[in-house]
C-alpha cells in the first residue's frame, strides 16, 4: 500500500481566493483612476532589478498576500505604462478596463480555444469578432481569419500562406518586395520562412515615406527578366516612423496584373478605418489577399492580440492544416471550425472575448470616436508646433503620429541630432511623458504617437512645452 501523501492541489479556500480578487481588482481599479497622476515610466537599472528579484528557486511560498505586496511594491512601480495619457513613444497599448476582465476570465476558466469540440462558444465569438474586423476594414465576406499574439505573428502568417499558394512552397529565386519604411517584423517573418537577403527587397521611399511605385515595377521587372519569381509586395497602411501610407489602389492593381500576393500591414494603421480622415487615406486596403491589424493597439485592447484576415478564408486551412491520431477526434464538420487548423498554433488562449465583451459594452460608435480623437491629437501637436519657428515639422500628422525636431538656427545636422537625441532622453528622465525617437533621411527626429482616447489637447500642449524647454537648455 502507497505510503505517499497526497500532494498539494493548488488551490485556495474560497475565502482566501475572493480576499485575492478584491486586491487585485483594487489594484486595478486604483491603477485605472490615478494612473495619469504617476510618473509615465520608471527606468530602473538591471542591478537595481537583481537587487529587488533575485533570489533561489523558492522551495516553500510566502502566500498571497505577500505576493501582492511584493507585486504592488516593486512590479507595477517599475514599468512604463502604456495607457498612460502622456505615453507618445513607440505604438503605444491604451487597453480598457472591460479588456483586462476579458482576460482575467479568459485566463480563469482556462479556456482551450483551438478546437470546437473544447470551446464551441468560444470559438463562435472568435468567428464574430473577426468578422467585426473584417467589416471595419472593408473586406469581402469571403475573407476569414484568426486572433494572433500581435502583429508579427499575423503578418508571418499572411506571409506563409502567400508562400504557399503562390510559390507552392517552393522558394528557390523566390522575391518579396516592400519599401524601406515597412517594419522589421517583415524581414524578421521572410527569415523564419526561409528567404535569404537577397529575396528580401527593400524599394526606396518617396520624399513622402511611400513605397516609390515605380521603383517596385522596375524592381519586379529586373528579376524577372533575370528569371527570378517575384511572389508578394508588402504595402504599409501606415508605417511605424511616420504614419505614411503606401499608394494602396496602385499597388493592388499591379499585384492582380502580375499575379503577385498582396499583403497589407495594418497592424496599428489599419485601425483608423473607423475615422473618416483614416477611411479615405486606406482606401484600398479591401483589395488585400491578406491584411494584419492589432486590436491591441488602436482597437484599446490589453496585449496580447492581433489578427490576420485572408480575402480568400479557405486558403489559411489549404496552408496550415496537419491531421495527427491524437486530434482525430477535433475532426467532425465542416461548420465546426478549427482555428488550430487556420494558424501556428495548436495550443492557443480566448484572445476574443475581451474585444467582444469591449464592442458590445461601449459599441461602436464609442470606439469610433476614440478612433478619430487620436487621428486629431497628432494634428493638434502639429498646430502647436507650427506656431513657433523653433520646431520643424519633419513629416506631418498622420494616422495619429507626428515627426519633428527642435531646430534652432545656425546649428549643424550632427548638433541638431545631438540637441534632439538630449530632449528625448531629458523627457523621459523627466517622467511627465514619454516619447521616442527615430531617423529620417539620416536626421534623427522626436516622434508623437497619439492614439490613446485619454490623452487630452492640454497633454499634447503641456508636453510640447517640457519638449521645448529641454531644447532651449541644451542650446543655453
Amino acid at each position: 500500500m502507497s505510503s505517499k501523501k497526497q500532494p498539494s492541489t493548488l488551490t485556495l479556500t474560497p475565502e482566501q481566493m475572493k480576499a485575492l480578487g478584491y486586491r487585485v481588482i483594487d489594484l486595478l481599479v486604483e491603477h485605472f483612476t490615478s494612473v495619469r497622476e504617476k510618473p509615465v515610466s520608471r527606468m530602473a537599472s538591471r542591478a537595481e532589478m537583481e537587487s529587488l528579484f533575485r533570489e533561489p528557486l523558492p522551495l516553500d511560498g510566502i502566500g498571497h498576500d505577500a505576493v501582492m505586496e511584493k507585486i504592488a511594491r516593486d512590479v507595477v512601480t517599475n514599468i512604463m505604462h502604456l495607457d498612460h495619457p502622456r505615453f507618445f513613444g513607440f505604438v503605444s497599448g491604451p487597453g480598457n478596463f472591460i479588456g483586462a476582465m476579458g482576460d482575467a476570465l479568459a485566463s480563469g476558466f482556462n479556456v482551450f480555444c483551438s478546437t470546437w469540440i473544447e470551446s464551441s462558444s468560444a470559438a463562435e465569438i472568435e468567428i464574430v469578432s473577426v468578422d467585426w474586423i473584417r467589416q471595419i476594414l472593408g473586406l469581402p465576406e469571403t475573407a476569414r481569419g484568426i486572433f494572433t499574439s500581435g502583429g508579427s505573428v499575423a503578418n508571418l502568417i499572411g506571409l506563409m500562406a502567400a508562400r504557399h499558394v503562390i510559390l507552392d512552397d517552393r522558394i528557390a529565386d523566390a522575391v518579396c518586395y516592400f519599401s524601406d519604411q515597412t517594419h522589421s517584423s517583415m524581414v524578421r517573418g521572410l527569415r523564419i520562412l526561409g528567404f535569404l537577403p537577397h529575396q528580401i527587397k527593400k524599394i526606396p521611399a518617396t520624399e513622402s515615406y511611400r513605397i516609390d511605385i515605380d521603383g517596385l515595377k522596375k524592381a519586379v521587372a529586373k528579376d524577372r527578366a533575370e528569371g527570378k519569381a517575384p511572389f508578394a509586395v508588402v504595402a504599409n497602411a501606415g508605417t511605424t516612423n511616420t504614419g505614411s501610407v503606401d499608394p494602396l489602389h496602385e499597388i493592388a492593381d499591379f499585384c492582380q496584373k502580375e499575379g503577385l500576393w498582396y499583403h497589407v500591414d495594418g497592424a496599428y494603421g489599419a485601425s483608423a478605418m473607423l475615422s473618416d480622415k483614416g477611411k479615405a487615406l486606406l482606401s484600398g486596403i479591401e483589395q488585400a489577399d491578406s491584411v494584419s491589424i492589432d486590436p491591441h493597439k488602436w482597437l484599446f485592447q490589453p496585449l496580447e492580440i492581433g489578427c490576420v484576415l485572408l480575402k480568400d478564408g479557405t486558403l489559411l486551412r489549404k496552408t496550415f492544416h496537419v491531421l495527427k491520431e491524437y486530434m482525430q477526434d477535433a475532426e467532425r464538420t465542416e461548420e465546426e471550425v478549427n482555428f488550430c487548423d487556420m494558424g501556428l498554433q495548436l495550443t492557443r488562449g480566448f484572445r476574443a472575448l475581451k474585444f467582444w465583451m469591449t464592442v458590445k459594452t461601449f459599441g461602436l460608435t464609442a470606439i469610433q470616436d476614440a478612433v478619430s480623437w487620436g487621428v486629431e491629437l497628432a494634428e493638434i501637436a502639429e498646430a502647436k508646433m507650427r506656431e513657433k519657428p523653433i520646431w520643424e515639422i519633419t513629416s506631418p500628422a498622420q494616422l495619429g503620429i507626428i515627426t519633428f525636431r527642435y531646430a534652432p538656427p545656425g546649428k549643424t545636422e550632427q548638433e541638431l541630432n545631438t540637441i534632439n537625441g538630449e530632449i528625448a532622453k531629458k523627457t523621459i528622465g523627466d517622467q511627465f511623458a514619454m516619447l521616442t525617437t527615430t531617423e529620417l533621411k539620416e536626421r534623427l527626429v522626436l516622434r508623437l504617437c497619439t492614439i490613446n482616447p485619454r490623452t487630452t489637447r492640454e497633454d499634447i500642449e503641456k508636453t510640447i512645452e517640457r519638449l521645448e524647454k529641454f531644447g532651449g537648455e541644451m542650446v543655453g
